[in-house]
This record gives C-alpha cells, sequence and structure tokens, in this order.
C-alpha cells in the first residue's frame, strides 16, 4: 500500500492579500459553487486537477503557492504469531 498523501492549500492566506477575496469571487472566476470552494478551502474535498489550476490562474500564482502535498508514512500492522 503506497503512503497516503495529504494536500493542504493556502487559499484563505491567498484570498486575504488578494483584497481579501470572497469565496463567491473566487468561485465565480473558478466557475464552481461557493460551496465547492468552502470544501476545497477547509481540506474536505479535493478538487481536479483542472479545478486545482483555475483556482490558481484566478490567484495569478502558480498551482504550487496554491496547493502542497505531505507524504503520510502508511501504517504498518504487526502481527503475532
Amino acid at each position: 500500500m503506497p503512503d497516503k498523501l495529504e494536500i493542504t492549500n493556502n487559499i484563505r492566506t491567498l484570498r486575504f492579500f488578494a483584497n481579501e477575496m470572497t469565496q463567491q469571487t473566487l468561485a465565480e472566476q473558478a466557475g464552481v459553487s461557493r460551496q465547492t470552494i468552502i470544501a476545497v478551502e477547509a481540506g474536505k474535498y479535493t478538487p481536479s486537477l483542472e479545478l486545482a489550476f483555475r483556482i490558481a490562474e484566478a490567484f495569478g500564482v502558480s498551482i504550487t503557492e496554491v496547493f502542497s502535498v505531505v507524504k503520510q508514512p502508511k501504517q504498518q500492522e504487526l502481527k503475532e504469531k
């Protein structure tokens, strides 16, 4: 089983530095609903690659400035015999 990938984002920070852009404005620019932006920002939904690029484009930054990934080591169960 491969390591688990935890995808994090800087959307809230980027919205703040973009003249406190609202979630609704970002949603409109990215072509999705406000609820989708809320879920992505909260880390409850991992966006498609296309949406990730559209979000980055809305801020005028690279995708790596919006999203990052951290490998979480896989949990191995030790079986005692």
